[in-house]
């Protein structure tokens, strides 16, 4: 085993001397990549049904949501620090709505033709979505809850596919 093995830490965007760095991805191959993404949002059912029937005072909550966490995943690069720039291939955002529970669940897909993944994508498409969704109705609503954001599952690139659960 090398000094720089022994000393190398399993994450990557740190370098053997402990010093972030961006991950050098340029002799890795190109290959289709996805990530899915999952969170919700809980409210007050007078909120909920607000959201539901699309008569919030902002207008379209969901319309608005799902515009936001297309152009969020588009943004990635410039909020994480060390994320690559991606030319992404698809967004795709869904909403869920759930009477009984007050909750509103948001699943984004994100998918690039690439050398890294698209985890980063997926997972800022999905919180800046539930964020959205909060800032529109924050003035019925303060005590809403964003929750359980979470990778569902990628695919692509040399470690395969992985799937939550």
């Amino acid at each position: 085993m090398s000094p720089d093995e022994a000393t190398a830490s399993p994450l990557t965007h740190f370098d053997a001397t402990g010093q972030a760095h961006m991950v050098d991805v340029g002799a890795k191959s190109e290959t289709a990549r996805l990530a899915r993404a999952s969170g919700r949002i809980r409210m007050q059912p007078a909120t909920f049904a607000l959201v539901q029937s699309g008569s919030a005072k902002k207008g379209d909550v969901l319309g608005i949501a799902r515009i936001a966490a297309i152009q969020a995943a588009k943004r990635t690069s410039d909020l994480i620090p060390l994320c690559h720039p991606i030319a992404l291939t698809r967004v795709a955002v869904e909403f869920v709505l759930d009477e009984p529970t007050s909750c509103v669940t948001c699943t984004t897909t994100a998918e690039t033709f690439g050398r890294t993944g698209v985890e980063m994508e997926a997972l800022t498409a999905c919180s800046t979505g539930l964020l959205t969704i909060y800032d529109m109705c924050k003035a019925a609503d303060r005590g809403m809850v964003i929750e359980e954001i979470c990778l569902l599952e990628k695919a692509g690139g040399k470690s395969g596919h992985w799937k939550l659960r």
